[in-house]
């Protein structure tokens, strides 16, 4: 990805056409149009996804909404034709996030899905999902939160550390735990490498996570706020330590314009 640019991967929301195969672009008559995610770059088979299909059956509102989607989609042919392979997870779990996240974790050319899946009993964990060539796999997790109505806020996936593995940042429990946690993921598996308290990126109730990943020309860091929402926090991942740096007080504007360099 090109430095200077913020890239918490989600890498466009748009409503983009799909291909041309497909006489009725499913991305144009989901629930959640906020949640098509757009790879321009890539040349493999996953370049787009998306929620859909709004349930009930899990009462968190955590993000303003009074349902949560149950079905993820990609835009590589599968059983959907060549309109896309749908997903749909079944009871107790749903997807509670914002948008599906894509990057290419194992280096193989091929995106994997990212997203926070919730459980009724068990709260909410980190699922990446791979394309296996005829459908989507569920690849690695991070251990269930334990808890019901926990959530976590993913910011985004980069090689943090420049060793050549991508990892996953996330906050934990970002209205009470206040945690960001990373995590490493890669063709051997998944483990956390690093958590560091004191941040935040989501208030009860807000559409969106208020959090990215920046690179500057110096380097990849993870943008949030600090607890109590006052300060900018910029966090590098540096010999498996987080190490955190202020850059002022906190505004949107502000993480926007860091993130922007």
């Amino acid at each position: 990805m090109p430095k200077g640019r913020a890239y918490a991967l989600a890498l466009a929301l748009c409503g983009a056409g799909a291909a041309m195969a497909c006489p009725d672009d499913p991305a144009s008559r989901t629930d959640y149009p906020d949640s098509v995610t757009v790879d321009a770059e890539t040349t493999g088979p996953v370049a787009r996804a998306w929620f859909a299909d709004p349930v009930t059956r899990y009462q968190h509102y955590v993000l303003g909404r009074r349902h949560e989607p149950e079905t993820l989609w990609v835009d590589a042919p599968g059983n959907r034709g060549d309109c896309g392979h749908a997903l749909t997870l079944a009871a107790p779990h749903v997807f509670e996030d914002v948008a599906p996240r894509l990057a290419d974790l194992d280096g193989d050319g091929t995106n994997e899905v990212i997203v926070a899946r919730s459980h009724a009993r068990l709260g909410a964990q980190v699922a990446v999902y791979r394309w296996t060539g005829a459908g989507l796999g569920l690849a690695a997790t991070t251990p269930p939160i334990g808890r019901s109505n926990r959530w976590l806020a993913i910011i985004g996936a980069a090689d943090l550390d420049g060793d050549g593995a991508m990892e996953i940042a996330y906050i934990d429990r970002p209205h009470l735990a206040r945690t960001l946690r990373v995590w490493r993921f890669d063709a051997d598996g998944s483990a956390e490498v690093a958590a560091a308290t004191g941040l935040t990126n989501h208030r009860v109730g807000e559409a969106g996570i208020a959090s990215g990943i920046g690179d500057c020309a110096a380097g990849p860091e993870i943008l949030t706020a600090d607890a109590d929402w006052t300060r900018l926090v910029a966090t590098r991942l540096e010999d498996g330590s987080l190490v955190a740096r202020d850059l002022g007080r906190w505004s949107d504007a502000g993480l926007r314009d860091a993130l922007a360099c």
